[in-house]
């Protein structure tokens, strides 16, 4: 009888990892996290390099008591959606690989239903901050685009847990609280993007990793 009873729930296991599977993109790798901490991280120091060097000459003509100090805004706003640009495309590219490289050693496909809804919970949001942030940008308001970032962003993948892994949430809060407590301290902003972008994406991939893909590679 204790026979048949560990078989009936083995098989009820079975049966809810099927469901899971079917309803849930596990396909997401924990390492495409890490990478995009890592590229957060130097995008966020060429972007204070680069404010320091301003800084420096601001300094430069003050000592020297010269007026012909100016900031080209065109020339910064170009430099930093660059940078910004730089790492959400080398983040997809990477997410991608490593999630393709995931689903096939899994044995299915990348493209299911199931990351078609994240997709969509997560690109919906992601779009909304994005318009948000243009517009921010549009008028000058450039001290408010790293909470608005933050806080869309963590609103993003707060919607999208549903339909993967529950961790995501997790990491969506975290991303939400810095973004309110950045909204709080705007002349940190950088500061706050370098943490929710760069150390919360490596803390989180990497357990990821440590969590669900170490052992199938051990």
């Amino acid at each position: 009888m204790t026979t048949e009873n560990h078989q009936h729930l083995e098989a009820i296991q079975d049966i809810r990892n099927m469901m899971r599977k079917s309803t849930r993109f596990l396909s997401l790798s924990g390492l495409s996290g890490v990478f995009a901490g890592v590229y957060a991280l130097a995008g966020a120091f060429l972007a204070q390099r680069y404010i320091s060097d301003i800084q420096s000459s601001y300094r430069k003509d003050v000592l020297l008591q010269r007026h012909t100090f100016s900031v080209d805004r065109g020339g910064f706003y170009t430099y930093m959606i660059s940078i910004a640009a730089g790492v959400l495309f080398l983040s997809v590219v990477t997410a991608y690989y490593f999630s393709n490289r995931k689903a096939r050693r899994e044995g299915h496909s990348l493209f299911d239903h199931a990351a078609l809804r994240v997709l969509i919970n997560l690109g919906i949001p992601l779009a909304a901050g994005g318009a948000f942030c243009t517009a921010l940008l549009f008028h000058g308001s450039i001290a408010y685009i790293a909470p608005v970032m933050l806080l869309f962003y963590g609103m993003a993948l707060l919607n999208a847990s549903k339909y993967t892994y529950d961790d995501i949430r997790y990491l969506g809060i975290c991303q939400m609280i810095l973004g309110i407590i950045c909204a709080f301290d705007l002349g940190n902003g950088l500061l706050y993007w370098a943490i929710g972008f760069g150390l919360l994406h490596i803390v989180y991939g990497a357990s990821m990793w440590f969590k669900y893909e170490r052992k199938d590679q051990a």
